[in-house]
């Protein structure tokens, strides 16, 4: 992947501009040339314990293939959120973000997804990185005997019990789908501990360990059908539509589409694709 060299300029001085040297104990620069709004790009060498014109490379586009704990410096320096993170590691050509910048990411999404999430029919919830549940519409309590909704979904499709009689077809069909799963999570959080602590107990459960142990490749739900139990409407299927929230990495935003019936009797909808115009 290329450098944007214009884009990145623009994108880093910009940012640097807002950073006053003063905050971190730095005077601005008095005697002649042209002053920096903010912080001078030899002031960003001190501070991140760089070489001198090691930042001046990195903003002017001549700095091929960065080290990434480089760019996390200069990022944190910066106060980049994680849109803002990824947006520098594209332009400074090492494509889309290895990692998460801030370790609370993806275990909140702004409040207003509760209410984005009451406007859709159809069950719908919002799960953080650790797949806990942050939001979900009356639809998806009604899935559920007494409308109660699990704390933490990987655990509810993987070790509860009300979970394995309500996924239908469990060990044939949705375990092996949602363990691999679980690894990507992990990949993306290899220290969290609520990933950990699930993993943990899959690996000593009898039916999960075999299946954990053969791995899998599939690590995504979107546009998935798979067979359920409705609390209210009996078995039937679910179409998955899965999204996630920009500034949040590792969140999800899953939509089911409820089929009713034992047998799958609806026509599976074609892909979409813009018009073209001639």
């Amino acid at each position: 992947m290329k450098t944007n060299r214009k884009d990145l300029k623009a994108f880093l001085s910009e940012r640097r501009d807002l950073i006053g040297p003063e905050a971190h104990g730095l005077s601005r620069p008095s005697g002649q040339g042209r002053r920096a709004v903010g912080l001078s790009q030899q002031q960003v060498d001190k501070l991140t314990g760089r070489k001198q014109n090691t930042y001046a490379r990195l903003e002017n586009g001549r700095y091929p293939n960065p080290p990434v704990d480089y760019l996390v410096q200069v990022s944190r320096l910066f106060g980049l959120n994680e849109q803002e993170w990824a947006t520098l590691c594209r332009h400074a050509g090492i494509g889309d973000p290895p990692f998460p910048l801030n370790p609370s990411s993806g275990l909140e999404v702004p409040g207003v997804w509760q209410e984005a999430v009451d406007g859709i029919k159809h069950p719908a919830y919002v799960n953080d990185a650790s797949w806990n549940l942050l939001a979900c519409n009356d639809a998806f309590a009604d899935l559920f005997p007494n409308g109660q909704v699990p704390a933490n979904t990987m655990r509810w499709m993987l070790l509860d019990a009300g979970g394995r009689h309500m996924l239908l077809k469990w060990k044939t069909v949705w375990a092996p789908l949602v363990l691999p799963q679980l690894r990507a999570a992990l990949a993306l959080r290899p220290e969290d501990q609520t990933l950990l602590q699930i993993a943990k107990e899959v690996t000593n459960d009898p039916d999960l360990a075999p299946l954990w142990d053969g791995g899998g490749a599939h690590i995504h739900p979107d546009g998935d059908e798979r067979p359920i139990h409705h609390a209210l409407q009996g078995p039937g299927h679910v179409t998955m539509c899965a999204a996630q929230p920009l500034g949040s990495p590792g969140a999800r935003l899953i939509i089911l589409i409820y089929h009713p019936g034992e047998t799958k009797q609806h026509t599976r909808v074609p892909m979409l694709r813009a018009r073209r115009t001639s």
